[in-house]
């Protein structure tokens, strides 16, 4: 990984539809150069794919929580269990096993409250490895990189 991979990288980063012919202007390389850089940066797998990034209020999210899970079985069967159940989710937009008191960190967005809560109480509650559940309520994101 040079510097100018990294310049790439970044100025993809930041803005994933670029055309080439900009994104080669800003990294100081030929058209050709770049594209064939950036092709190979992906056959590598670092660029692994290009997103959206919604506005969360204007796709009807209003409520976002950062939740830790705690399991009653520390077992990789237990674990896998929870993951299947958690994948049918759509509330969870991330799932982290994490290390630390908790097992899981889980990213909840919710188009308000009441829908959290019945998440809260009819999803994630009714998994039978959960032991422990801790809310953290986002109030707001003054920095978020996340595409």
């Amino acid at each position: 990984m040079d510097e100018i991979n990294r310049k790439i990288l970044h100025e993809l980063t930041r803005d994933g539809r670029i055309s080439n012919l900009d994104l080669s202007d800003r990294v100081g390389l030929s058209p050709s150069a770049c594209l064939r850089r950036v092709q190979e940066l992906e056959r590598r797998g670092v660029i692994k794919g290009y997103r959206a990034v919604l506005d969360p209020v204007r796709n009807g999210v209003g409520f976002i929580a950062y939740v830790t899970v705690g399991l009653n079985s520390h077992t990789k069967a237990a674990q896998e269990a929870f993951e299947r159940a958690i994948a049918k989710a759509p509330e969870v937009r991330e799932c982290h096993n994490i290390t630390g008191a908790w097992e899981y960190l889980l990213r909840i967005e919710a188009a308000d409250l009441a829908a959290y809560k019945s998440f809260h109480t009819d999803i994630l509650g009714t998994v039978p490895q959960v032991s422990a559940i801790t809310s953290y309520v986002v109030m707001a994101s003054p920095k978020d990189e996340r595409a």
